[in-house]
């Protein structure tokens, strides 16, 4: 290695702008060099029987992985092998049906050469995708995707630079294709994706998270003001909800309600919690998704909704800080 030269800050930048324009020519060309392997690629693994199984060496490897973790959250079953150790060993996570996407630029890489033959005795299909149509891999593969690009971002035109973002595009078409043809929507993902923040909005139930039982605040709409600060208090919540002989919900009180009852100087003593609620509360069925609560808080700029069953009992309460705590909001 020579000495290194001094910074410079500009050729640095000179540098960066060098690296976006070559690979986003490499990523322009990609769309010209799909033929009929990609869409029978995308057919095989409709298909697959079994699960995608990807494969990669070094750079190539490291984008197998990110592949094969994409296509498994958006409805392709899939996970990554590593080819050194599928000759040792892991060539038996595969069975037949699967469909295996070997990636290889040069398409010569001598891990994945070796277990080709063995590939094929285990009867999967096999996708290659490489930079060299008339490579090993090319001539072992039953569809062949193309990632070739004119030449690496790198200055030496050595270390894989566009070629791998080639690789990874191509993957991400592979997905965006089979997820379109599967009717992958949005729960879908949700369903993959528990831990994130689509999950928590399009998986939790108002149910979920909502005070139930004896938690909920409820008096009935005939008791006196009395019990309805009592059990207000009780509860914590900063309401009361005022329900009918069946415990269908017809009214609610607020602490607001009661500051503005006290400025106005009513006389609370001979009250009823008839006299004081507000008729026609907002409710939300148990069933509904969190974040159609948190709609319907902002709609009516409220900070608690009760829920209810099918039949319209009053069966929980929620509020923001409820909402917060899940990060459904």
């Amino acid at each position: 290695m020579t000495s290194p030269r001094p910074f410079d800050p500009q050729r640095a930048l000179e540098l960066a702008a060098r690296t976006f324009e070559i690979e986003a020519r490499a990523l322009l060309g990609l769309a010209e060099r799909q033929r009929e392997g990609f869409p029978a690629a995308v057919q095989a693994m409709l298909e697959c029987r079994g699960r995608v199984v990807v494969m990669g060496m070094g750079k190539s490897g490291h984008v197998g992985r990110k592949i094969a973790a994409t296509l498994a959250s958006t409805g392709t079953p899939a996970f990554f092998v590593h080819p050194a150790e599928a000759s040792h060993g892991d060539l038996g996570m595969l069975i037949a049906g699967d469909v295996v996407l070997a990636i290889s630029n040069s398409g010569e890489v001598d891990e994945l050469a070796a277990i080709l033959p063995a590939l094929r005795r285990l009867g999967v299909t096999i996708i290659g995708m490489t930079g060299k149509p008339g490579s090993t891999l090319a001539r072992h593969s039953d569809h062949v995707l193309s990632c070739a690009v004119d030449q690496e971002a790198c200055p030496l035109n050595l270390a894989p630079t566009a070629s791998t973002t080639a690789q990874i595009a191509l993957g991400d078409a592979l997905a965006v294709a089979l997820l379109d043809a599967r009717g992958f929507r949005e729960e879908d993902f949700a369903r993959s994706h528990p831990g994130g923040s689509l999950g928590r909005k399009l998986l939790m139930h108002v149910r979920d998270l909502m005070r139930s039982g004896d938690a909920v605040p409820r008096v009935d709409a005939g008791a006196s003001f009395a019990d309805v600060l009592r059990e207000m208090t009780r509860k914590g919540l900063g309401f009361t909800a005022l329900v009918d002989a069946d415990g269908r919900p017809v009214g609610i009180f607020t602490d607001g309600d009661l500051r503005r009852l006290i400025e106005r100087g009513a006389d609370l003593r001979d009250l009823t919690a008839g006299d004081v609620m507000h008729a026609g509360p907002r409710l939300i069925a148990e069933d509904a998704l969190a974040v159609d609560a948190a709609g319907l808080m902002e709609q009516h700029r409220i900070t608690s909704v009760l829920a209810v069953d099918a039949e319209g009992r009053l069966v929980g309460a929620l509020n923001s800080n409820d909402l917060m705590r899940a990060k459904v909001i």
